[in-house]
Parts: C-alpha cells; sequence; structure tokens
C-alpha cells in the first residue's frame, strides 16, 4: 500500500513524524513525504526534520507566502503532479492548513482515498481560513481520524457516515509523551534563557485574525507589555508577527517582553512544560498547555478543542479582559490526564485502520 503523506506547517511535521515513526515498523506500507514548503523560515520547517528524525521528503514543493487562492491554487497544481506520477493508493493529510485542502482537493479530483488525521475540529467560525479548510477536508475524505468524541459528534451531525468515522486518540498526546524524554535530555533552552522552573509566561501569537489588524495587535501586545512588567515573558516571535509588528514600528528594544527566535520542537517542549502559564493563539500549544500540565490563555473568540474550555483548564480571552482571565488562570491547577484525548497510541490506531481499509478494498 503506497500512501502520499501531505505535510506543509509545523503542526504538521511533529503529527507525521509521530505516524511515520510507526509506519517505518510496517512492511505493508510504503509512505511517500510531500512537503509543500508551506513553512518556508528555517526555525519553522527544516530544524524540525531534524529534531523529530522525520526523513527527508522526496518532495519539497517551496509554495510558500502569497494570499489563500494563489498559494492553495500552486498547491494544489503540483500536488496533483505528483500524484499521477506516484500512483499513490491513499493521500494522507493532516490538520487544517492550506497543504491540508490542497491535498484532498488534488486526491478527491483523481479519485485518490484520503485519510484525514484530526478530523471533525470545529471552531463554527467560517471568518477562519481554518474552519473551511476543515469542513472541505472532512466532506472529502473517506477515512476521518477523529481525536475525540466532540469531534465525532460534529461529523455525524454534518451527515457524514459513521462508517468513515474511527476515533483513534490525538497524534499530540503520542507526540508529547515520546518527545518529552527526548526534549528532557538534548535542550538546555531553560539555562541559555536564564529561566527557572514555574517562573515566567510563555506566549506566542501568530494567527491572521491576530496579526493582520493593527488594532487588534496593538491592543493584545498592550496588555502583554503591563503583564510582563509583574511576570517574566518569554515570546518564540513568528516570523508573520514579526512582520506585522515592524510595520506598526513596535519599539522591540523598549520592551519588558523577552523576545526571542522561533525554536525547534524540543524547546519548545521545555518551556512550554516549565512554564507557570501559557498565553497563546495556537491550536496545538493549547493542547499541549494541558498535556504539561500547564494553565492556558487563549487569545481567540472560539476554540476547536473545546473540552479543555469546558474542564477550566483553558481560559478564551482578548486584549480587553486577558488581565482579569490572568488572575483566574493563576489560581487553576491541572490533574492527571482523563483520557479525553486518547491513551498515547493515537498513531498506532491509525496504522491498524490504514491496513484494515487496505484489505477491505485488495489494495
Amino acid at each position: 500500500m503506497k500512501i502520499v503523506t501531505v505535510i506543509g506547517a509545523r503542526p504538521q511535521f511533529i503529527k507525521a513524524a509521530t505516524v511515520s515513526r510507526v509506519v517505518s515498523g510496517v512492511n505493508e506500507i510504503d509512505e511517500v513525504l510531500l512537503h509543500t514548503g508551506q513553512h518556508f523560515d528555517e526555525n519553522m520547517s527544516h530544524i524540525f526534520f531534524n529534531e523529530l528524525d522525520i526523513p527527508v521528503p522526496k518532495y519539497n514543493l517551496g509554495i510558500a507566502g502569497g494570499g489563500h487562492g494563489k498559494q492553495t491554487g500552486l498547491m494544489l497544481e503540483k500536488i496533483e503532479e505528483v500524484l499521477i506520477s506516484e500512483k499513490p493508493d491513499m493521500v494522507l493529510v493532516y490538520g487544517d492548513t492550506n497543504s491540508t485542502l490542497a491535498g484532498s482537493l488534488a486526491a478527491v479530483k483523481l479519485h485518490i482515498p484520503i485519510a484525514h488525521v484530526e478530523a471533525g475540529l470545529r471552531s463554527f467560525n467560517k471568518k477562519m481560513p481554518e474552519e473551511i479548510n476543515r469542513v472541505m477536508t472532512d466532506h472529502s475524505a473517506d477515512l476521518l481520524f477523529a481525536p475525540t468524541e466532540t469531534a465525532i459528534r460534529n461529523l455525524e451531525k454534518e451527515g457524514i457516515s459513521k462508517t468513515k468515522i474511527i476515533n483513534v486518540g490525538d497524534v499530540m498526546y503520542d507526540a508529547s509523551l515520546y518527545y518529552l524524554q527526548k526534549a528532557e535530555g538534548k535542550t538546555s533552552i531553560l539555562t541559555n534563557l536564564g529561566l527557572r522552573e514555574k517562573e515566567y509566561i510563555l506566549a506566542t501569537i501568530h494567527r491572521a485574525e491576530n496579526t493582520n489588524d493593527d488594532q487588534i495587535l496593538s491592543g493584545i501586545f498592550n496588555s502583554l507589555e503591563e503583564i510582563a512588567n509583574n511576570h517574566k515573558m518569554v515570546f518564540p516571535i513568528h516570523p508573520r508577527t514579526k512582520m506585522a509588528l515592524d510595520k506598526m514600528n513596535y519599539s522591540f528594544d523598549k520592551s519588558s517582553i523577552k523576545f526571542i527566535e522561533p525554536l525547534g520542537y524540543l524547546d519548545m517542549v521545555m518551556l512550554e512544560r516549565n512554564a507557570k502559564l501559557i498565553i497563546t493563539d495556537s491550536g496545538g500549544v493549547q493542547k499541549e498547555a494541558y498535556f504539561h500540565k500547564v494553565p492556558c490563555i487563549t487569545l481567540r473568540e472560539e476554540t476547536e478543542w473545546v473540552e479543555l474550555v469546558e474542564k477550566g483548564f483553558n481560559f478564551l480571552a482578548n486584549a480587553a479582559n486577558i488581565k482579569e482571565v490572568l488572575r483566574l488562570a493563576f489560581q487553576t491547577e491541572i490533574s492527571a490526564d482523563d483520557g479525553v484525548y486518547g491513551n498515547g497510541f493515537a498513531a498506532n490506531k491509525i496504522i491498524e485502520e490504514l491496513l484494515i481499509f487496505k484489505n477491505s478494498k485488495s489494495i
């Protein structure tokens, strides 16, 4: 069974590494990695392949930047060429990026079955490009690997056949368990930055709804600056956020926030693990905070990971109320994991289901 795996962004590298590690031990599956190039920064892309032991992709399309239409269109064209050449039995896609959508559209138009890892997530905000990507991919896929029961209910409400949906758990939970052990033996990021355990806040901002609006971004950083006056704050800065702040003539040299370059995954794991609080707009970092038992404030109006909000481990906030929410978050204690994201063997379950599909279709 030949599978073409389409990846292009940091969270997908982590998820793919987790699944590919299991695939490598299965003789019945031949995996071909295709990197769209969506994340082009050295620390946002290449370093992840080295750290996570991901094989060098057979294809790197080098498609980065541009608007959503241009980027997705170029990816669609080039992915289609690869699929015609490789003739895979299945295309495997992850998450909700333009790479995800382009991979699914190319596959479905060539009548190649699609498996979607992290299916069924919904923010119910169609202004988010990621929401459109999720919905269209789910309705194109033949196998929908859902991470939670909530995701399954979302898919069923949209009329997707139950026979296509499998709750495998969250591959990011697998990754957090595996890579934490590697990080503890390989990274010295806390020492390098002069940080101590539970004495700093970790912050990340990168989503378009926060970075593309000067008023919103200014409000967020005004609040973060105030918080950083009383609490040490470390901020690995995403290229998109750096560009937006540069455009606003943000005074980095006068900031109370400690800005650092984008990090590799192992360094980021250690910063997350040892933070006293995380402030983010990232879907992946929200969950990683929970996996590492660190309270989290999410700077968004809604989240696809509703379980964490319902359980009181994650707090939604905006620039106007973040300081008020901060007090609540500091009082939060996260106990042992309750299995909401599976048992740490999601990748193994995915491979089992791929082989069942293979045998059922006599591939």
